[in-house]
């Protein structure tokens, strides 16, 4: 029979950290609150700077702050994700 798996020890540092993920058998631990991470490594040399309304503003920091992320880098997230998928058809003459 398999024992529990271990809690994650407290880890101060991101030298600690590598130590332990050296060190340890990573398959002896709780992992299953782990969520994946994107990490973003592609500089940002460009800026881009845009006039919302406030309403607009508000929202879109309460749905990055729900993910608990930074409002600019979901502004980001939802631009990324839309260009990747490809072309769409251009906008009516409504919108």
């Amino acid at each position: 029979m398999k024992a529990h798996p271990k809690p994650l020890p407290p880890l101060h540092s991101d030298a600690e950290a590598e130590q332990f993920v050296d060190a340890a058998d990573l398959s002896e631990y709780d992992l299953s609150g782990f969520k994946p991470m994107r990490f973003e490594i592609e500089p940002k040399a460009a800026s881009l700077n845009m006039r919302l309304p406030g309403s607009l503003l508000v929202a879109v920091k309460a749905k990055a702050k729900a993910r608990g992320i930074p409002y600019t880098r979901y502004v980001r997230m939802l631009l990324e994700a839309d260009v990747a998928e490809g072309p769409s058809k251009p906008p009516g003459p409504h919108q």
